[in-house]
């Protein structure tokens, strides 16, 4: 059966090279050498104690990001943490993956919403559409998107890979988990985006981080910025890993999580925000802090951006 609907035919498309964009964000951005924190709030020292007994217990040392991490520059941090050992899967959103794949391939990144939408301009760069070739690639061969990724930035030899996460895990056999929502990101606008490659690559990236978690007891989970796509894929992977060792006569349950965003919550974050309120429509608040951890866990939450958050964090883990 045919559909009764038009479709957009993205073969009209006029794309441009990235040498035509202003670029809001280039390598000077990015926080360098590592150097030590002024002041690391009490939580961070309490979660880098448990990320590093989880390493040494082999349990899951998790990091859940939204893209404004990458864009404040902390990449350096989040490697050595990686090369360390103290983190050993990451999950991360679509525009995490356009972020560090432009930084790798021309050291700039992030363009201006306001100017480009303006004349239908924004996110069509044919170097990033890129990406959609390795979707394709992922699919075909039943890898995973920051799998795919991450080898693609590594073995390619991309200008500046060593400011890639993406590379950094692959280099160092880390999964790194891209959750991608159709329609979300501006590599869907393409004429080259397949809908079912980013679905499948990104369906095996789930399977992957839920295959991480079922090492989480005793282990650490960390969010930072990322309030829908973090917490879902989180609650989704959690109750398979719960479902399974129930089964099994084990439980998942001792755990830490921890949250770093700009949101003000209360003193007692603990305890769940009203119903109705806005505070109750913040998923990592009602998720990550208070009902997966109610029976056994504990969590943990840091405001404040990133630039600051994760260097402090590092500064935890790293000092003896």
């Amino acid at each position: 059966m045919s559909t009764r609907h038009r479709r957009f035919d993205t073969t009209r498309l006029r794309l441009l090279p990235l040498a035509e964009r202003a670029h809001d964000l280039d390598l000077a951005r990015i926080l360098a050498p590592l150097t030590p924190a002024l002041f690391v709030p009490p939580a961070l020292t309490e979660t880098a104690s448990d990320l590093k007994a989880a390493c040494g217990a082999g349990a899951a040392r998790i990091l859940m990001m939204g893209a404004h991490v990458l864009r404040s520059g902390v990449q350096r941090h989040i490697i050595d943490l990686m090369e360390r050992g103290l983190i050993d899967c990451l999950s991360m959103n679509g525009a995490c993956a356009i972020h560090d794949f432009e930084f790798a391939l021309i050291g700039a990144t992030t363009e201006s919403v306001a100017k480009y939408i303006q004349n239908g301009q924004f996110g069509l760069w044919t170097e990033t559409g890129g990406l959609n070739e390795i979707a394709k690639t992922a699919a075909s061969e039943g890898l995973g998107l920051g799998e795919a990724i991450g080898r693609a930035i590594w073995e390619g030899d991309l200008p500046q890979r060593e400011a890639s996460v993406f590379a950094a895990a692959w280099r160092l056999g880390i999964p790194a988990c891209v959750h991608v929502g159709i329609g979300l990101d501006i590599v869907h606008e393409h004429p080259n985006c397949d809908g079912a490659s980013w679905g499948a690559a990104s369906h095996a990236d789930f399977l992957t981080l839920a295959a991480a978690m079922e090492r989480l007891e005793g282990g650490v989970v960390m969010n930072f910025g990322s309030a829908v796509t973090a917490p879902e894929v989180y609650l989704k992977a959690l109750a398979m890993v719960r479902n399974v060792a129930r089964q099994d006569g084990r439980e998942v349950k001792r755990f830490t999580t921890l949250v770093c965003d700009l949101h003000d919550l209360p003193r007692d974050f603990r305890s769940e925000a009203p119903r109705g309120s806005a505070g109750y429509y913040f998923r990592p608040w009602k998720t990550m802090l208070v009902r997966t951890v109610a029976d056994g866990g504990k969590s943990h939450y840091v405001q404040g951006p990133h630039r600051e958050t994760v260097p402090a964090l590092w500064t935890a883990a790293t000092t003896d």
